[in-house]
């Protein structure tokens, strides 16, 4: 009797597949969120939501504030890292390395709002999220031009989207990017950058991939049908997919 009691207990770990990350290969990444200046009240929405990405789309993310994940034995496990609303200087001279060779290696990065509001002290960091925030106005409504629609992350947005955000403006602005995004600053009050106002793109750099948005200031933005599909495309990005 006890040997038919685990035949079906046999027979299912044998052939069962379980519910989540199926086989050991499945893709992680690493979502960090460590702030040593300004601490966004929407990080936690944040985590929330690219969880729950995660698990729509079977990949794994771990979510940590703890910078002892930037080495080489831990960064290779992840074929992306977040940087979801990091702010200051967070990482230490060997963890920067790591990161660094973790890129030139093929890794992939994203970066949430003030991901460009980090590291102004490392200028590879700067290159590669694409510029530096100088500043921003209140937070209110504004026109956003999708000027590429071709993108996984800005294939489902309409060309002209208006929303309620923080909006930032910019220094140090890479050339090497390829700009999915606008702000038109006649639309609202606060933008110094002109004509040619970037809110999200991507590039190649040093070997990896790069993708950033300067939106996600909001906890509404985390609710945000249209925002989400645009962070979930960026991480896809980052991850590999074309």
């Amino acid at each position: 009797m006890k040997k038919l009691t685990w035949l079906p207990l046999l027979l299912c770990l044998a052939f069962c597949q379980p519910d989540k990350y199926p086989d050991a290969k499945t893709k992680k990444i690493l979502v960090f969120s460590k702030t040593a200046g300004f601490r966004h009240s929407s990080i936690p929405d944040g985590k929330r939501a690219i969880l729950n990405m995660a698990r729509q789309n079977g990949f794994i993310a771990d979510t940590t504030e703890n910078a002892v994940y930037f080495t080489d034995d831990s960064l290779k496990k992840y074929a992306a890292v977040v940087f979801l609303n990091t702010t200051g200087d967070i990482l230490n001279d060997e963890q920067q390395a790591a990161f660094e060779r973790y890129i030139r290696a093929g890794g992939g990065y994203a970066g949430v709002h003030a991901a460009s509001d980090t590291e102004y002290g490392w200028p590879w960091y700067g290159k590669l999220v694409g510029a530096y925030f100088i500043k921003h106005p209140e937070q209110q409504e504004a026109v956003l031009h999708v000027t590429d629609r071709t993108h996984i992350s800005t294939k489902h947005l309409p060309a002209e989207w208006k929303r309620k955000d923080e909006w930032y403006n910019f220094k140090d602005i890479n050339p090497d990017i390829h700009v999915l995004i606008t702000i038109d600053e006649k639309s609202y009050q606060g933008g110094s950058n002109g004509d040619n106002h970037p809110m999200a793109w991507y590039h190649s750099f040093d070997g990896g991939r790069a993708w950033y948005t300067a939106l996600g200031h909001t906890e509404a933005s985390y609710t945000d049908s249209n925002f989400l599909k645009h962070l979930e495309g960026g991480i896809l990005y980052a991850m590999g997919k074309k």
